[in-house]
């Protein structure tokens, strides 16, 4: 089928064909030849990374570079942090914002065009970063695990595109459901929440990439270390030299030989890896609900 319908297609037509599947393949490339170089780098070794010459496979094999990142402390309390946000935040997110598109979503709402004109309101200012420290530092929030979480329940344009996919499944069933006696709460959960699994699922994803590369809000509102993600963590080894000198002076401690010493340019690759991964892995799983997610919401919208 896709051979006849080259057939059929103008000289002028199949240029541009292969022109653009030439640029999508050069755009991949770009993309995916970086990250299989930093792959390469976080598994050679240390000092035959320095000597240079390292590009898609390494030629030192070692897991000294995993296993010093590993042993810091601070990067496995920041991967907990990491992790307790991102689940907690995303689950929260996702049901709040689900609640209040469905509760949008009813015509029967007392002032619903006014409320929905006030979250839309709220995305075309910001009030900058010093009054939003100033808010954070008033409700307490500075230097505690909730300053992750709470700021982040809603987002405007989340909650106006849940309530347009929302809009396109109908009113049908849930007058049907509310005649066979059903509540709110049992036509959101059982009804609506099962029918909305593309726009739950690239609201989720949204959400929960959000807070895994979110590295500011540690940097800049959290002051004890404790409880600063592991991007934040991430960011900090990259600009401070400090920090990697002290996760150098444990690899020499315990560095075998001098071929797998551990450097300054291996750690920040594995580091890298170690933060990038994980994120990388839930995308494949909800990839077949994201297109059909995004495109109702712009369509609709």
């Amino acid at each position: 089928m896709k051979r006849n319908r080259l057939q059929k297609e103008s000289p002028i037509e199949k240029f541009f064909y292969w022109i653009i599947i030439i640029a999508l393949a050069l755009f991949s490339l770009s993309i995916i030849l970086p990250f299989v170089h930093i792959l390469a780098l976080s598994f050679n070794g240390g000092k035959d990374t320095a000597m240079g010459g390292v590009y898609f496979w390494p030629r030192a094999f070692t897991l000294n570079n995993y296993k010093e990142v590993f042993s810091d402390n601070r990067i496995i309390n920041g991967y907990k942090i990491t992790l307790a946000r991102t689940i907690l935040g995303t689950f929260l997110s996702v049901l709040l914002t689900a609640m209040a598109a469905f509760a949008l979503k009813s015509k029967t709402l007392p002032g619903r065009n006014f409320i929905t004109f006030m979250i839309f309101f709220t995305t075309l200012f910001g009030g900058g970063v010093i009054p939003y420290y100033m808010l954070l530092k008033e409700l307490h929030l500075r230097n505690t695990f909730w300053v992750y979480v709470i700021p982040s329940l809603y987002s405007a344009w989340n909650i106006i595109m849940m309530r347009t996919f929302f809009d396109s499944l109908g009113t049908e069933l849930e007058e049907s459901a509310k005649l066979d006696g059903c509540g709110y709460f049992r036509i959101f959960f059982q009804i609506i929440l099962p029918l909305s699994k593309p726009v739950v699922s690239v609201i989720a994803l949204f959400n929960g990439v959000g807070h895994w590369n979110d590295w500011f809000t540690g940097a800049f509102y959290v002051t004890d270390r404790n409880l600063q993600p592991v991007q934040t963590v991430l960011q900090e080894m990259l600009t401070n030299q400090q920090k990697l000198k002290s996760l150098m002076i444990n690899s020499y401690q315990s560095a075998m030989s001098a071929k797998t010493l551990v450097t300054g340019d291996s750690l920040k690759m594995a580091t890298v890896m170690v933060t990038t991964v994980p994120i990388m892995c839930v995308y494949p799983f909800i990839q077949k609900y994201f297109t059909k997610g995004v495109m109702i919401g712009a369509i609709k919208g």
